[in-house]
């Protein structure tokens, strides 16, 4: 029987949502930073929403 005291557990990585980066196409999980706003996220990384930027502007 688990104590009553004990800390809830975290949920796996397995359960968590997750949806593809625009720019390279890899999957990410969501993080709790993102938790209010998951919807608006659509890159993994810095790197890949600077990607974007530079391949919007163009030469």
């Amino acid at each position: 029987m688990p104590r009553r005291d004990a800390p809830p557990t975290k949920p796996k990585k397995a359960h968590l949502p997750s949806k593809p980066c625009l720019a390279c196409g890899r999957p990410f999980t969501w993080r709790k930073k993102w938790e209010r706003d998951w919807e608006q996220v659509k890159f993994c990384s810095d790197r890949c929403r600077a990607q974007a930027k530079t391949a919007r502007q163009g030469p």
